[in-house]
């Protein structure tokens, strides 16, 4: 299976209370960061038949966005293993319980979701990954460890995007 593990996008400061920090919603940057992130899967051909996501109202809204920006038709999945709090252990259940599909997009939050793919694929958490609001990380858990295999913020998509109509070949005249 091939993993898509995705931070949520901006949602601004972070709440004292935990109750009003649950129920932080995206601001306009985050569902600008989505759309952006929703376009670089498309570009790079990810193929995700299952979308999952902690079920704090900013990831969930992240997940949903991206979701129907590429595509996909099924409810996005609230799952307690990508919550703030959430375990490793947690975290590699909802791994093996949806390994039949080919791809999954899994949307939490930090530090957790940085943790998990630097354990992922070192095995002992040795790897420090960082992984900024809305960042994708693309990993092939079909082998031993896993293997990462890109991971795309939304400043170096938006850079990409930004750069793509110009000719990267000098102009010349020829007469």
């Amino acid at each position: 299976m091939i993993l898509y593990l995705m931070r949520h996008a901006h949602a601004g400061a972070v709440r004292e209370n935990p109750v009003l920090d649950a129920k932080r919603g995206l601001l306009a940057e985050g569902k600008t960061q989505c759309m952006l992130m929703a376009r670089a899967l498309v570009t790079l051909k990810a193929q995700i038949d299952v979308v999952v996501s902690s079920p704090l109202k900013r990831a969930l809204q992240t997940a949903q966005f991206v979701a129907t920006e590429i595509g996909y038709d099924e409810q996005v999945l609230p799952v307690a293993a990508l919550t703030p709090s959430a375990s490793y252990a947690k975290f590699l259940d909802m791994l093996s319980a949806y390994s039949g599909h080919e791809g999954m997009l899994a949307v939490g939050h930090n530090p957790q979701v940085f943790q998990f793919l630097g354990k992922l694929i070192t095995g002992n958490g040795g790897a420090a990954i960082r992984m900024r609001k809305g960042s994708i990380a693309r990993v092939d858990l079909g082998h031993h460890p896993p293997r990462l295999q890109w991971l795309v913020d939304p400043r170096m998509a938006k850079a990409f995007y930004a750069s793509a109509g110009k000719s990267s070949r000098p102009k010349t005249s020829r007469k």
